[in-house]
């Protein structure tokens, strides 16, 4: 693997000059392959994310079937929530579930505050040993929960489509929203700034279910929240992604959350986007994950699209505008990572 291809997408975060595009997909590492499934047979999912070894192998995976540009440690957005003393479980059919939800002022007081080294330390342990086997290859990208995506899983219990209670919370009792977005931006900044500290070389934070919520509502609740905890990873000297869902509408306040690179879902086009935000920040994104089920002809048309839209300008790193899908074909992904890479060195 030649020192341009280790560069590329560190090169784009930036908004540097590169070859080629690109590309690095979300969820790369999951249930569309076979190895990982194989994996999944004889571990559960907080298993395979507590144990730094399994970890490791599942990161890899993909980079060994694809000509990716970057490798994203495998882990979730809910781990590090059990450094504040709160119970995780993955349930079969429901996701991730909380059972005691954080509903009151009194639950925010008992959140416990932890050192950096105590936030998820099996997956800052599994970022040391990734980074050491890609070292000279390909940069290893760490990740973190959006203050606001945490504060919803935390106060409903589970995945929800609206988050009422989250919402809520920050119409009836704002003090206490606030207390509570206080404590999980502290995690979350100091939990991106120890991965760092482990190796990563770029970060994303996952706000992505902060489209729940109007323009006002997020200026007056979230971004501060999120403006702290991207700071303080921007501190560290990393490029850092802000990636979020559903927020066509306000994507001038995601960048003023402050990121090196906003992270697009495919409900906005490429080029909108890159006219609304100005030549200051790179973008990623934006394939509907869909596209890689659908013929071939067409997936190549969406990517090509994308591209042109892209115009060969510093700053766009090819991805979806969410993660991979379990139905995806391994052909499909592989022919993507091939013809966004040939496609925009043509241009």
């Amino acid at each position: 693997m030649n020192t341009e291809q280790s560069e590329r997408f560190l090169r784009a975060c930036r908004r540097e000059p590169v070859d080629r595009t690109p590309i690095w997909l979300m969820r790369q590492a999951g249930r569309y392959l076979p190895e990982y499934r194989k994996l999944r047979e004889r571990y559960q999912m907080l298993e395979l994310i507590r144990q730094p070894e399994l970890a490791v192998e599942i990161t890899l995976q993909p980079l060994r079937r694809f000509d990716l540009d970057a490798a994203i440690i495998f882990s979730d957005i809910l781990p590090p929530l059990e450094s504040m003393g709160v119970e995780l479980k993955f349930v079969a059919g429901d996701g991730p579930v909380i059972p005691q939800p954080v509903r009151n002022r009194h639950d925010i007081r008992g959140l416990a505050q932890p050192e950096a080294e105590e936030i998820a330390p099996y997956t800052q342990k599994a970022i040391e040993m990734a980074a050491r086997e890609l070292a000279g290859r390909l940069p290893l990208i760490g990740f973190a929960g959006g203050p606001f995506t945490l504060a919803g899983y935390l106060t409903e219990g589970l995945s929800s489509r609206d988050f009422a209670h989250a919402r809520a919370m920050m119409y009836q009792d704002p003090d206490a929203w606030h207390a509570l977005m206080d404590k999980l931006s502290t995690l979350v900044g100091n939990y991106m700034q120890a991965q760092v500290r482990a190796g990563a070389q770029a970060l994303q934070l996952f706000d992505s279910w902060v489209g729940t919520l109007g323009p006002d509502d997020y200026v007056e609740y979230v971004l501060p929240y999120s403006r702290r905890c991207i700071d303080m990873a921007r501190s560290t000297g990393v490029p850092v992604i802000h990636f979020s869902t559903g927020t066509a509408g306000m994507l001038e306040l995601i960048q003023a959350a402050g990121s090196d690179v906003i992270g697009l879902d495919w409900r906005v086009g490429l080029s909108q986007a890159r006219a609304r935000l100005g030549d200051g920040v790179a973008l990623q994104g934006n394939l509907d994950p869909m596209a890689l089920t659908a013929p071939r002809r067409l997936l190549r048309e969406r990517a090509a699209s994308i591209l042109r839209q892209a115009g060969g300008k510093p700053g766009h790193i090819f991805n979806l505008g969410h993660g991979v899908l379990k139905e995806t074909p391994i052909d499909q992904v592989e022919d993507l990572v091939e013809f966004v890479h040939q496609e925009s060195e043509r241009r």
